[in-house]
This record gives structure tokens, C-alpha cells and sequence, in this order.
């Protein structure tokens, strides 16, 4: 199960509400893990769409509170926007919805790290790979966060159980 990460602005349009939550219940039909900021907005929509389908919701929040209603799971971080990092990090993939610039902090941590990055009406920068709908942003986060759980499966090595 990889992770992917949905990121966008805590007050979207509902436009981008609605984006968020069809690209939550695509991770979850998917079979792969929800990972996000933890707050509201398009966070908290993509969670419901994946809760909805019964999908597992990681939200790693900036602060000491519980984030969202749907999350399964929250880290509470302490760190303001410094959390962008570890949601960044986390991700196998990353989709981005409109978003200001706290979401262009994402991106740019995502594409420094070599996370690839699927927008939405987001961004328009090098590196992020523009997808005209929902659908098509989460069925490519998923092969590309498939195809990065080739490179972290272990490997048997001589002598080990």
C-alpha cells in the first residue's frame, strides 16, 4: 500500500472542494493510504471521500489538535508550516488541488525530494505534471506510488531469517 499525499488550500472554491473529495475516494477505492495536512478545506474534503469508501487517513497536523473529523490517524507535529516537510516526505505521490502558497511549499519540498507531483488547477511550474481531472491526477499518483514501493520492498540477502 503506497501513500499519497493530497494537498491544497484550507478555503477552496467548491470547485476544488469537490476535486479533493472524488480524489479521496479514488486513493481509497485504490487500496492505497491518504496522507495529508490534517486541517480542513481540501484536506478534511479529501478525507471524507476516502473515509466514505472506507480508506485509511493519515493527517499530520501543525499544531497539538485533532485535526479533521476524518482521520484515522493524526501526528500532532508542533511545527506550524514546518510540517510541510514531513507531509511532503511521507508521500509515495503527491496530488495538489488549486492551493496558495503553503501548497506551493509542498510542491516544491515534494519535487526537491523527487516526489512526483499531480496538479489540479494548481501551480502552473516546472516539474508538476498537469492533469485535467480528478480521475487522472489519482490513477497517475497511484502507478507512480506503486512504482515507488518497487525500490523500498527489502531484499532477501544471504544469512538474514
Amino acid at each position: 500500500m503506497g501513500q499519497i499525499a493530497v494537498i491544497g488550500a484550507a478555503d477552496p472554491t467548491p470547485e476544488e472542494y469537490e476535486a479533493a473529495h472524488i480524489v479521496g475516494s479514488l486513493i481509497a477505492k485504490n487500496h492505497e493510504t491518504l496522507v495529508c495536512g490534517g486541517l480542513y478545506g481540501i484536506m478534511e474534503a479529501a478525507c471524507k471521500g476516502a473515509k466514505e469508501q472506507d480508506g485509511l487517513t493519515i493527517g499530520i497536523v501543525p499544531d497539538t489538535g485533532t485535526g479533521n473529523q476524518y482521520l484515522d490517524i493524526v501526528i500532532r507535529t508542533g511545527l506550524g508550516h514546518a510540517r510541510n516537510v514531513i507531509v511532503a516526505q511521507s508521500a509515495d505521490a503527491v496530488v495538489a488541488i488549486g492551493g496558495g502558497y503553503g501548497t506551493l511549499s509542498e510542491i516544491a519540498i515534494a519535487l526537491k525530494m523527487k516526489r512526483p507531483v499531480f496538479g489540479v488547477k494548481t501551480w502552473d511550474i516546472e516539474g508538476v505534471i498537469r492533469c485535467p481531472t480528478p480521475e487522472e491526477a489519482v490513477l497517475r499518483a497511484v502507478h507512480a506510488a506503486r512504482q515507488s514501493l518497487l525500490y523500498r520492498i527489502p531484499q532477501d540477502f544471504p544469512g538474514s531469517p
